[in-house]
């Protein structure tokens, strides 16, 4: 029987001659996406056969240039008689995150930027040791044998030195915010440190040497001066054991998302999202700060979002069939409210002149202290913020781009969500800004907004004879929402058809069955109460038009301003990035319709999803990514929008589709009534 072998997991299994290709990764416990059901119409189930043969049936939908690259998808193949091997495209993009260069070129993926699971260097590292036994008159507890141990394992460890310090030394890894450099110190190596263990690590410390005849694997990592023990454990036969999870976190204004990272291999086992309970008090960051300050509030939104993440987690680890507790390290990106709130600390002076908040580089912090359900040892990395509402989400996110590398070549980073922000620069300078883009592109505040999950609808079609609406939703279901990427092409397809007004108005002159106007403002039906998996109809007001159009407009308009500091223009940028919620789904055509990207060629922009939680992966594996992103944190330069002179002009001129000046969109063909 064939040997099948799927990559990036590099699990493998033995199947039967003629198995269906899905029914093999689904018995190796490798997750593929098949919205359709595995009807083969979606092509989201994409996979790529990197040696063997095997048996695709072809229903059209991929091209021959595919077939030549030895794409298929996975629903309609069959295994042949010989072995293979393949990569998931879908686990790869969860992973890592897709970088496209075009919207018809999903499978150009960029992975020159991301640690590679032969050379990651993460925030917790396992060794094994052998602490020798007692003896007697050696005069040395456990502790100063467990010590002794890491003397040798560490060269650095000094058994002689008072306290058992740690004398300079070469690092164990690349220099990073974790494992700083002392300039004071001969050829800037780090500074003398001292072995840290935690009391609840010291009680299991002599039952742990006994039982296992001093055989040991030590959880650990440094913090400036200090040497800490997460846990120790016992050794397995043929060395470490995988007790070594670790997880990325983001937290959204709108939305949480998690990831469970196997630190042997940097292998994702899993990713959950969900809504960020703190919406229940408020949608936006302003509205959380206001609703913050009373302390019995701020304790309670601090207990929200905790109870997001640590359902998320709890979730990710039953699921996986893994202790919480064999967490031991976690990445958190997020904006500056967002970290505030997690901390339980006031976040009223951000939006108080002069616009200050406590903190920008948080302090490595354990589990425990903060909250998160994992080892209570485990240390949390969180990711610096640069301003008040330009955060770790951002200087996460970068990572994933060209502005983290040496390119000359000027581009410019958005990140839609609540908050809209956005970084221009290369190697030589960064700018970066934040504009109140409020929840609508992840569904929030729109009365039958969602979030891209089963169900949503993703995309719509309007005839432009009769304005009624065909749809697609995630997961070929029946719709239960519109999602971000659904809005912008139901507004994208009712203004080309002429069915909505440069203002955001309904037509009210052209008979339409999906038009209501009975009510205090006009509705346009997308899917009639039938159809719907709710039994209600799900339409899109014209209040929730105006909240998405001055979305864009908030977006747009920053834009502007940031090129106009640096006396650029939209012409000038070599790539714009775009990340988010919704922002790999995005139809660049559709988005240029309703103004909320620059009217430019489909080939400059890039589709990076959610950057910020895949800048988490990236800093939870490598010291060298931890220390690229202190420095473009360091490196980038804060625009206030609030102070900046044309800004609400800029906005005002924006608040129509696409735009006021016809010049900016040329491209874009007006409906003709």
């Amino acid at each position: 029987m064939p040997e099948i072998t799927f990559h990036p997991s590099g699990k493998s299994i033995v199947v039967p001659e003629g198995s269906a290709l899905h029914h093999a990764a689904k018995a190796a416990g490798v997750s593929v996406e098949t919205p359709c059901g595995g009807h083969g119409i979606c092509g989201k189930c994409l996979v790529r056969i990197e040696s063997g043969h095997v048996d695709f049936s072809n229903n059209g939908i991929l091209s021959q240039e595919l077939l030549d690259d030895g794409y298929v998808l996975i629903c309609r193949t069959k295994v042949l008689h010989e072995p293979v091997s393949l990569l998931v495209l879908s686990q790869l993009d969860q992973e890592i995150g897709q970088f496209s260069e075009a919207k018809n070129d999903m499978l150009m993926v960029r992975r020159a930027l991301l640690p590679k699971a032969d050379s990651i260097s993460p925030l917790v590292d396992d060794t094994s040791i052998t602490v020798s036994l007692p003896s007697t008159g050696d005069g040395l507890s456990d502790l100063d044998r467990l010590y002794k141990a890491l003397a040798a394992a560490f060269p650095a460890v000094n058994p002689n030195s008072p306290n058992n310090t740690i004398d300079p030394i070469k690092p164990l890894h690349p220099i990073s915010p974790i494992n700083p450099i002392s300039p004071n110190s001969p050829n800037n190596t780090i500074a003398p440190i001292n072995p840290i263990i935690p009391i609840n690590v010291l009680v299991k410390l002599p039952i742990l040497l006994r039982e296992n005849e001093g055989r040991i694997t030590v959880s650990h990592y440094r913090d400036g001066s200090d040497f800490h023990i997460v846990d120790i454990m016992p050794q397995f036969e043929g060395g470490i054991d995988d007790r070594n999870y670790g997880i990325a976190v983001d937290i959204g204004t709108t939305t949480v998302s998690v990831q469970l990272i196997d630190i042997r291999d940097a292998h994702v086992l899993a990713s959950e999202t969900e809504y960020n309970a703190q919406i229940e008090c408020g949608l936006d960051v302003i509205s959380r700060i206001n609703y913050a300050r009373k302390p019995e509030r701020l304790e309670e939104l601090k207990g929200k979002v905790l109870s997001t993440i640590n359902g998320l987690i709890a979730d990710l680890s039953r699921g996986n069939g893994i202790l919480a507790e064999n967490i031991h390290s976690a990445s958190v990106a997020a904006n500056t409210t967002m970290i505030h709130l997690l901390l339980g600390i006031m976040p009223e002076y951000i939006r108080l002149a002069p616009y200050t908040p406590a903190v920008y580089k948080v302090p490595v912090y354990t589990a425990e202290e903060i909250g998160i359900a994992i080892h209570p040892n485990a240390p949390v990395h969180i990711a610096p913020s640069v301003g008040s509402y330009v955060g770790g989400d951002i200087t996460s996110g970068l990572l994933c781009t060209s502005l983290a590398t040496d390119s000359e070549e000027v581009c410019l980073f958005i990140d839609i969500g609540t908050n809209g922000e956005l970084v221009l620069g290369n190697h030589d300078f960064l700018i970066g800004c934040a504009c109140s883009a409020g929840p609508a592109f992840e569904g929030g505040g729109i009365e039958h907004g969602m979030r891209a999950s089963a169900g949503a609808i993703e995309r719509v079609e309007i005839d432009r004879v009769t304005g009624i609406a065909t749809y697609s939703t995630i997961g070929e279901g029946k719709p239960a929402g519109i999602c971000g990427s659904g809005m912008v092409t139901l507004i994208a397809e009712l203004f080309s058809t002429g069915w909505l007004d440069a203002a955001g108005k309904l037509s009210r002159t052209r008979i339409c069955p999906s038009i209501d106007t009975s009510s205090k403002t006009a509705r346009y039906i997308i899917a009639p109460a039938d159809e719907s998996s709710t039994g209600r109809p799900i339409y899109i007001s014209e209040a929730d038009i105006d909240n998405l159009i001055r979305a864009k407009a908030a977006i747009y308009s920053a834009c502007r301003m940031m090129l106009k500091s640096v006396d650029m223009e939209f012409e000038d940028l070599a790539r714009i990035y775009i990340a988010g919620g919704f922002g790999r789904y995005l139809d660049i055509g559709k988005a240029t319709i309703i103004g909320l990207i620059p009217d430019l060629p489909a080939e400059r922009f890039s589709y990076i999803g959610n950057a910020s939680v895949t800048g988490a992966y990236m800093t939870l594996l490598s010291e060298t990514h931890r220390i690229k992103q202190r420095e473009l944190a360091e490196k980038l330069t804060y625009l206030d929008l609030s102070v900046e002179h044309g800004y609400m002009d800029q906005y005002t001129a924006a608040i129509f589709l696409p735009h006021t000046d016809a010049e900016l969109f040329q491209n874009v063909v007006r409906p003709m009534n």
